[in-house]
């Protein structure tokens, strides 16, 4: 825009130290935009439309006048702000004002660190990439056809077909999203330790005197004890067979006796609507909940669940000397969408006419002798509405009611369960040094642990944690023993493939049922279990190579990992019969490959000249600006290629340049970047506290502020600025002032309270000596009745007492609202 500029007035400003060259610009875009404003409004005063023409009798408006723009005038400092300003500093570490660090900001350009989470959005939106957004052809042209008749052929064939089509497109399952995946790991977290809680709580009723006297009494006799605990004096072939031979004997007596009448524990799941819960009912043969008096109950009457037989089962090998461990396969509600529903509560249906007739109870229509007793008046009335006029002089025969059959004590209702267990033992084979399962009641089998895994289509029964308890309480983790495809199938439903630390929170839930020492026992079961993973044979399709701890396939490798040069094949696999082969590498031949900045941000560098392993693909940016599209455009064709990562042999350890002569080195926000403690430059200390950069103020060293991270929300990040980075010699005095301003602060901290207990106390006392004078004239009995009057404001007052205030409130020394003035009292400061 030509021309001179508008001189605007404006008023001499106070200057401080340091502050004529901060407020200089502040001061110029301030007189920018007065300068704006008052052309726009000359601008927008002399562009005036054209007047309309004026009807006959019109008035003419009257003519504007123009405004003229306001300007703000600052006021000098008066000499109060002066002073204040003296009396501050004469005051030890007191409003010490430290220049504020610049706002450090970045943003995410290659996506990498929400790729982990975003991926299985992305999964989700595929669903949506079906839809045709196109719009229909529309025929603008101003000819138009005459329609001709067409014929219309019905075919009802396939209407069978179209229905069956609906269906499934209406039962088709939506994915969740990332918050109801989150609820539903937390929910599977909780029930994981509450199951385990159950257990423990079985495994300790197993250890009961009682219920082990009642099961010894009934089932074992000296030669079955002399077979379950052999000698040492036998080999280790016959201590382990003399051990098969008690567990066969006494398997035949517990499976004779003990009568299974109650469904046990099954598989939790989810249900598709709230409705659907809001409706559910248990099964009647369900398992009650049981108390320790309950089951001293079921062990000597050998009757209820199959959990509890297997527990009653445990607790007789114990009583015999057996080592027996109680073994659950916990059954918690799974954190994935897939897997079976809770099925549809059953819907109410509607009886016929003639149904309802059936049901109704028959009466007899033969009439009494005249020797019977007339009916009663009620019966009367109702038999008059019948509409017979002598309908009244009959006698209704006395209906009883049908005497209820007995029962016929016939067989018991079979109870339908899964055919694998959810409950079973294990037991140590002494001889061996083993741990070897028993299964007294569903299989009927033992020393063959892959025989209770269910399979994948079971609904009631999901193998997924298996912990056995021990007599001494302590729990093991025994899932590899049982799971034939751990590594490919059984870990992806365990807590450890979905959270980041879910093998440590694993751990950390079973370490309060753990020992606190490792036996020579426990170490020689250990390598068992790595053993039995190790010789897991690999997958045989390609939905089990996803995320297996050991072997990986190039379609399943994420954005940020690669493999490494020269990696070698372990073998190939074809999807389908008519699918290429592909490679299938070792994971341990997976490398994760980062950008430059994220490897600084972990302490490391890039080595010059490396060539990047891979590209990620730039997610296409919306354009924000004036000239958004434009420069998105710009952007795009620049970095065309993507964002370069590179894996951690191309980085090395990031060395800041040290520290000399007490300088920090800064970058261009004057921060200092720590990430980690080896960014810390030598020669220097991170001072890891909120008054860091304060008390090296105060001292008038030099510092630098530390920025730790970044806090981000969606793409853009805010640094993090946390403690200070000063010279080594200088750490002990900043830590000695760090340690004043604390007591300082906790100085200031005390003073407020006190101001403000005293400012209560001085309104408490106050409204105490109110009260006084309100008081002062009154009889004590009139403020007895007054006080109890506050307290019942329901009760009507007296008009005694209405009377003696009318008349106190008539006097001239009387104040609005009952205060009265004593002109003999001494009023201090504060008016009281």
């Amino acid at each position: 825009m030509a021309g001179k500029k508008r001189p605007i007035a404006s008023a001499p400003r106070r200057t401080t130290r340091a502050s004529t060259s901060r407020n200089a610009p502040a001061d110029i875009y301030r007189e920018m935009l007065e300068n704006v404003d008052v052309q726009a409004t000359a601008s927008t005063e002399t562009a005036e439309p054209p007047r309309k023409r004026r009807r006959p009798g019109e008035r003419t408006a009257p003519a504007r006048t123009p405004t003229k723009p306001k300007t703000t005038v600052q006021q000098p400092p008066t000499t109060a702000e002066l002073e204040d300003d003296d009396e501050d500093e004469d005051v030890q570490f007191e409003d010490v004002g430290i220049p504020a660090p610049k706002m450090q900001t970045i943003y995410r350009d290659s996506d990498e660190e929400e790729d982990e989470g975003e991926e299985d959005d992305d999964e989700e939106q595929l669903q949506f990439e079906d839809i045709d957004f196109s719009f229909p052809e529309l025929n603008l042209g101003t000819e138009t056809k005459e329609e001709k008749p067409q014929e219309i052929q019905l075919d009802l064939s396939k209407r069978a077909e179209a229905s069956e089509a609906a269906k499934r497109a209406v039962n088709r399952r939506k994915p969740i999203n990332r918050s109801e995946k989150e609820r539903r790991i937390d929910i599977h977290k909780t029930h994981l330790l509450c199951l385990l809680s159950h257990v423990a709580q079985r495994n300790r009723w197993c250890n009961d005197s009682e219920v082990q006297r009642t099961l010894r009494r009934s089932m074992l006799n000296k030669d079955l004890r002399k077979y379950l605990t052999p000698g040492p004096d036998l080999t280790q072939f016959g201590q382990t067979n003399s051990l098969k031979t008690g567990l066969e004997k006494l398997e035949t007596i517990f499976r004779t006796k003990y009568e299974v009448t109650e469904r046990g524990l099954r598989r939790a799941l989810w249900a598709d609507k709230e409705e659907h819960l809001k409706e559910y009912r248990l099964p009647d043969d369900v398992e009650t909940p049981m108390e320790r008096s309950d089951f001293r109950e079921a062990a000597a009457s050998l009757k209820g669940s199959r959990d509890v037989g297997a527990q009653l089962y445990c607790a007789l090998l114990r009583s015999a000397g057996v080592e027996a461990r109680l073994v659950c396969s916990l059954q918690p509600l799974s954190f994935a969408s897939g897997g079976p529903t809770m099925s549809k509560p059953p819907k109410k249906q509607r009886l016929s006419l003639e149904e309802q007739y059936a049901k109704r109870p028959k009466y007899d229509t033969s009439f009494d002798s005249p020797g019977v007793k007339a009916a009663s008046p009620a019966a009367s009335a109702i038999r008059r509405r019948i509409g017979h006029p002598n309908a009244t002089a009959f006698n209704m025969p006395p209906v009883t009611a049908p005497i209820a059959p007995v029962p016929s004590s016939g067989p018991p209702k079979k109870i339908r369960e899964c055919p694998f267990p959810v409950y079973w033992v294990e037991v140590l084979d002494v001889g061996h040094q083993k741990w070897q399962p028993v299964d007294p009641l569903v299989t009927v089998s033992f020393w063959k642990p892959k025989v209770l895994e269910p399979p994948a289509s079971e609904r009631d029964n999901c193998m997924t944690y298996v912990v056995g308890f021990e007599a001494d309480g302590t729990a093991k983790d025994v899932t590899r023993r049982y799971a034939k495809a751990y590594n490919a199938k059984t870990r992806k439903m365990r807590i450890e493939s979905v959270a980041a630390n879910g093998e440590r929170w694993w751990k950390k839930a079973l370490k309060a049922y753990k020992r606190g020492f490792e036996t020579d026992l426990d170490q020689i079961e250990n390598n068992e279990l790595n053993a039995t993973e190790s010789r897991e044979p690999m997958p045989r399709n390609v939905a089990d190579f996803k995320d297996h701890p050991i072997y990986a396939l190039q379609r399943h490798l994420r954005r940020h990992e690669v493999l490494i040069p020269g990696a070698n094949t372990a073998g190939t696999i074809g999807a389908g019969s008519k699918g290429p082969l592909e490679r299938i590498y070792r994971r341990k031949d997976v490398r994760v490959a980062r950008t430059k900045e994220k490897w600084y941000r972990m302490g490391r560098e890039v080595l010059p000249n490396e060539i990047p392993v891979k590209f990620l693909p730039k997610r296409a940016k919306r354009g924000t600006g004036l000239f958004g599209s434009d420069e998105e455009g710009e952007e795009n064709e620049e970095d065309a290629a993507g964002t370069p990562i590179f894996t951690e042999e191309q980085t090395v350890l990031f060395k800041p340049p040290p520290i000399v002569d007490g300088v920090i080195p800064k970058n261009r926000f004057g921060n200092l970047d720590v990430y980690v403690p080896t960014m810390i430059p030598e020669g220097g200390a991170y001072v890891a506290h909120e008054f860091g950069a304060q008390a090296a103020f105060t001292l008038g060293i030099d510092y630098a502020p530390a920025l730790t991270g970044f806090q981000f929300k969606g793409r853009k990040g805010t640094a993090v600025l946390h403690g200070a980075v000063i010279a080594a010699e200088h750490e002990e005095a900043v830590r000695a002032v760090i340690e004043g301003l604390q007591d300082q602060e906790a100085e200031f901290e005390r003073e407020r309270r006190t101001r403000e207990v005293l400012r209560m106390w001085k309104k408490l006392m106050m409204n105490l000596r109110i009260r006084q004078r309100i008081w002062a004239n009154v009889d004590e009995d009139d403020e007895r009745e007054r006080e109890a009057a506050i307290e019942q404001p329901q009760e009507v007052v007296s008009p005694d007492v209405d009377d003696e205030v009318g008349e106190l409130s008539s006097g001239d020394e009387v104040l609005a609202g009952g205060f009265v003035i004593d002109e003999d009292a001494d009023y201090g400061p504060g008016g009281f």
